[in-house]
């Protein structure tokens, strides 16, 4: 099978690219220069080219704060690009998988999140998710849409990856205890997303990692298993203010994802021990 994807230099689609090695699929990545999602001629002469089979957006614009003051460009990316897509995959009948956020709701639920909540996103970056959503249901229905949260894996783009920088600079962290949500591997969303490619599922899945914590949990856990004896004070939102709200409570449920694929989906601890261990093996931090 053809499989094209976008947003080829982020973290999840470069582990899409080394999952795939081990795929007798095509596989084309192409990154913002090569491919700008946002400009809908630029995406028709790419498929003309390579008639995809499969699609793996894993292009978006992710600078939830900047998106407040820059709401046209992350509109673009998240929105008008998804369109783009949705429409030119409608056209060669290829299965469009795209990847939204917890943030399309507003956390004030105080449960787990199932796909069948009402959405109501508290800032700008999650409004513009919400409407990439929304023109993928409007274009197609060959499509798979998953909701993730808190991804890391390799690179520099994740909550761990500026945590550990940070652990290096100063001996006393100090990390927001009041926003919760699941820490989901790209690894874990890498091999669940082929899977439920595999298997032919259809429409909108929530894929997390199992669990859920805040982000002083998940500092602590990871700097501790890292070795590292920083002192490490949890402390509210509020003491860093910044231009985006960020919801309180956006933890996913992913039953309806677990039961259809029939797998147990790895906690957010293990995940994270994987990670360690892809990352740093022995090495000394």
């Amino acid at each position: 099978m053809k499989i094209l994807i976008t947003g080829a230099k982020g973290q999840l689609a470069r582990e899409f690219q080394r999952l795939l090695e081990l795929y007798p699929h095509e596989v084309s990545a192409f990154d913002r220069e090569s491919l700008d999602i946002a400009n809908d001629s630029d995406v028709e002469k790419t498929f003309a080219a390579h008639t995809p089979d499969i699609v793996l957006n894993c292009a978006a614009y992710n600078l939830v704060d900047r998106a407040e003051a820059d709401y046209d460009s992350a509109f673009a990316v998240n929105a008008s690009g998804v369109k783009n897509l949705a429409v030119a995959c409608k056209k060669v009948n290829a299965l469009l998988v795209h990847f939204s956020s917890d943030y399309v709701f507003d956390g004030t639920k105080e449960a787990f999140y199932t796909e069948d909540d009402n959405t109501n996103p508290v800032n700008n970056y999650g409004k513009t998710k919400l409407a990439g959503e929304i023109f993928l249901k409007e274009e197609t229905d060959n499509f798979l849409l998953f909701r993730v949260s808190w991804v890391f894996g390799e690179g520099e783009q994740s909550f761990l990856h500026k945590l550990l920088e940070w652990a290096k600079q100063k001996r006393v962290l100090k990390v927001v205890y009041d926003q919760i949500s699941i820490p989901t591997y790209t690894r874990d969303i890498a091999h669940l997303t082929m899977f439920s490619v595999n298997k032919g599922l259809r429409g909108i899945y929530h894929l997390t990692n199992s669990g859920y914590a805040t982000r002083y949990e998940v500092a602590r856990f990871f700097l501790e298993k890292l070795g590292m004896d920083n002192l490490i004070l949890p402390v509210r939102s509020d003491s860093f203010p910044s231009p985006a709200r960020r919801p309180y409570f956006s933890a996913m449920s992913n039953s309806k994802l677990s039961r259809a694929l029939d797998v147990q989906i790895p906690d957010w601890k293990i995940a994270v021990e994987g990670h360690i261990e892809s990352q740093f093996g022995q090495e000394e931090i």
